[in-house]
């Protein structure tokens, strides 16, 4: 073994044994200071439920004395046998004890004989029991009060009993006994590292919130002393038996550590689960109960708070001595570093001396400039290019190797931000040789960190061949140019020829639709014909009747008779208003429409026919709340084609029923109009919207309706689409833009 390692083994044993010291003195003191920490939260518990226990015995505790002096117990202990008193005393002690909260009260002859309970109707009476044995009632007989705890014989439930003597003229004829439970109070106790005893004058366990250590005795009776237990039947027949601590260790602050083993012995007392606890006990007795109150803590939170303490102790410990040989290590590891730093400094002069030679026999000029622009270095080839000496330039800035009109550009990139300057610059540009010719060049300026200081480092590329050719290129681009420009020529005249015809396709297209319409009107005149007939009879009939009115000199008749002539004009006009409406040509530019609207203009054009044909038409609620963008002329002229080939599709039935529907998403509203008809073949309803193509009858139609109804809502911005139903029937689709309700003029 060397030097350097006894060293280290000397130093790692003199810091294990600091090591140690530190962890024992630290857990000694921690230890002490969690154990007081516990004692002073231990006492303020046990003080809480004494006071707790107190106040329950204290409500209790003069009841008897009082009950002793009431006249319907001394009356029945004067006549014990007479069950009229038995019965009076009974329901008494019943009461009182429903009002105080009592286990039982009963009332015992001088024999300790009970000869009244509040229990006197249940089926585990105490009446007619003997219980002359309990010290209680041997307390009470001898003039003085009683208090006892112990397991009732009846019930077999804890109790703590109060009794005091029944006196008449200085003579003891009885007692009376009250009986509570302390069970609630046990129950009470939340505290999962702190447990509860209350032992009785011999040290057995009466309340506890531990329910194996009940009844056991905290340390081991003498046979005289259970032999008063067993004959008193305090704890019936319950062995008594003593916990095992295997150890006590006086405190100085008047608490003692005890260790105690739990678990359960089986056969042959062999060992199920055993294990050694330790408990800070501390003790206090009870007032005038012959209680005596302790409480148990567990020091399981001292262990933890110990090694808590020691961990965090140790974790310094360790966490010191790491920096410590951190330090020393890093002062090693910095001059191995100064001495590779040197190692590598002669590698790389070598490296770059290798370098330097690739370099030189690039086909690239290659030249490295500092952060300010100016050049450090040229290479071989560059010297060649620009026809100048490493030494001439070296220092001069790059823009001296650049024509006039480069120089811009190459110096706005290298005298920009770093954080807006490009990763490198290429661009085509003219170098400027040492006696003054040009010559083009391919320029790329590229950034790089030269130790940890900004260098650029520039490639040049001579392109005096590639500008030549492309100088051919350019010559061969300009011919073909000028043969474009003459096919342009002729493609402009014929595109002006295809625009008029377009206008005049236009212009026929509108004339067509002002047709359509006024077909409709022209299939609409007979039902027009019949409604103007009419009013028109019924104004003849009103005429004539007024003049004979007047003639009679009956003005008010007359008058009636010119009311309902207006009235019959004013229908008439309605009949050819909208005849109107629809004949002349609408504005062609969209705007809000309301569906309602479109509805009733639609409504009143058609009714005629409809009436005619016995056809009903089933429209949406609420139509005032849709608005599309649209022409309302023009709307209208669509429903009225499309209603109109849902009726002839349907005229071979009575009943000519059309269903409208109307389905919003999102930006767009969609009005599907269904018929009852056979429908559209699957092979024609592609076909449908295509000018001059019908399934009508002869006469019935030219086949353009809904080809003119396509192109006028395409026009609108919307859609027009056929399908069939899976019912039966066909169903037209118009998607139209949603508008919203233009909002009324508030100047007004």
């Amino acid at each position: 073994m060397n030097l350097s390692q006894r060293t280290r083994l000397l130093t790692g044993v003199l810091l294990a044994l600091v090591f140690l010291l530190l962890i024992g003195q630290t857990a000694s003191l921690s230890r002490n200071q969690a154990l007081a920490e516990l004692q002073q939260r231990s006492q303020t518990n046990l003080n809480r439920y004494m006071l707790a226990l107190d106040q329950k015995l204290d409500r209790y505790r003069d009841l008897p004395n009082l009950l002793a002096t009431h006249s319907d117990l001394v009356n029945l202990l004067l006549a014990p046998d007479d069950p009229e008193r038995r019965r009076r005393a009974s329901v008494y002690l019943r009461q009182v004890n429903a009002i105080i909260g009592a286990a039982d009260v009963y009332l015992m002859a001088a024999d300790g004989v009970t000869v009244a309970a509040s229990n006197w109707l249940e089926p585990r009476t105490f009446i007619g029991r003997n219980f002359s044995f309990r010290p209680y009632f041997q307390d009470a007989i001898q003039g003085r009060p009683g208090r006892y705890s112990a397991l009732g014989t009846t019930s077999k439930k804890r109790g703590y009993y109060f009794s005091y003597p029944v006196q008449r003229a200085g003579k003891i004829l009885g007692v009376v006994v009250l009986k509570i439970d302390l069970h609630d109070i046990e129950e009470d106790w939340n505290d999962p590292l702190m447990d509860i005893l209350v032992t009785d004058e011999d040290g057995v366990v009466f309340i506890s919130t531990r329910p194996d250590w009940k009844f056991r005795a905290l340390k081991p009776l003498s046979s005289s002393e259970m032999q008063r237990i067993v004959g008193s039947l305090r704890y019936g027949d319950h062995p008594i038996e003593a916990l095992e601590i295997i150890e006590r260790q006086q405190r100085g602050d008047g608490s003692t550590l005890i260790t105690l083993m739990e678990g359960e012995r089986i056969a042959n007392q062999a060992l199920d689960g055993i294990r050694a606890r330790q408990y800070l006990m501390q003790s206090a007795a009870l007032p005038d109960s012959g209680l005596l109150v302790q409480i148990l803590a567990n020091t399981k939170v001292v262990s933890e708070a110990v090694f808590e303490t020691v961990t965090l102790v140790a974790f310094g410990y360790v966490t010191l001595v790491l920096l410590v040989m951190f330090l020393l290590t890093r002062q090693k590891a910095q001059r191995e570093r100064a001495r590779f730093k040197q190692q590598r400094t002669e590698a790389l002069e070598e490296n770059e001396a290798r370098i330097r030679a690739i370099i030189d026999n690039t086909h690239a000029g290659l030249i490295t400039l500092d952060s300010q622009g100016r050049i450090d270095s040229f290479n071989t080839t560059a010297e060649k290019l620009f026809g100048a000496r490493e030494q001439q330039l070296r220092g001069e800035y790059f823009s001296r190797l650049l024509a006039q009109q480069d120089r811009p550009v190459c110096w706005q990139h290298i005298t920009a931000d770093e954080s807006q300057r490009p990763a490198e610059l290429l661009i085509e540009a003219h170098g400027r040789r040492e006696d003054g010719s040009l010559f083009p060049i391919e320029l790329i300026i590229g950034q790089m960190m030269v130790g940890g200081v900004q260098r650029f480092i520039v490639t040049i590329h001579d392109i005096t061949e590639r500008k030549l050719y492309e100088q051919q290129l350019q010559q061969a681009h300009d011919e073909l140019e000028s043969r474009v420009q003459a096919r342009t020529v002729d493609l402009t005249r014929a595109n002006t020829k295809l625009r008029d015809e377009v206008t005049q396709h236009q212009k026929t297209q509108n004339e067509l639709i002002q047709t359509a319409k006024l077909a409709v009107l022209g299939q609409m005149s007979a039902g027009i014909n019949h409604e103007l007939n009419q009013p028109l009879t019924a104004i003849r009939s009103y005429a004539d009747n007024a003049r004979a009115f007047l003639q009679m000199g009956k003005l008010e008749t007359a008058q009636a008779n010119l009311a309902e002539i207006g009235g019959l004009t004013e229908r008439m006009a309605k009949i050819i208003h909208p005849l109107k409406e629809f004949s002349r040509n609408s504005s062609g530019q969209p705007q809000p429409v309301c569906l309602k609207a479109v509805r009733d203009g639609a409504m009143s054009i058609m009714y005629g026919r409809l009436d005619k044909e016995r056809a009903n038409i089933c429209w949406p609620d609420q139509l005032e709340r849709y608005y599309v963008l649209g022409d309302t002329v023009r709307l209208e002229q669509v429903l009225v084609n499309l209603i109109g080939n849902a009726l002839q599709a349907m005229e071979a039935r009575a009943e000519k029923p059309i269903e409208i529907n109307i389905e919003q998403q999102g930006k767009w509203l969609k009005l599907h109009l269904r018929d009852n008809g056979p429908g559209i073949p699957e092979q024609e309803l592609e076909r449908v919207f295509e000018p001059f193509y019908t399934t009508k009858k002869a006469g019935q139609g030219l086949g353009l309706g809904l080809s003119i109804s396509h192109r006028i809502i395409e026009s609108l911005g919307g859609e027009l689409s056929a399908a069939n139903h899976p019912l039966g029937g066909a169903v037209f689709t118009l998607t139209l833009p949603v508008c919203p309700a233009p909002q009324p003029d508030q100047t007004r």
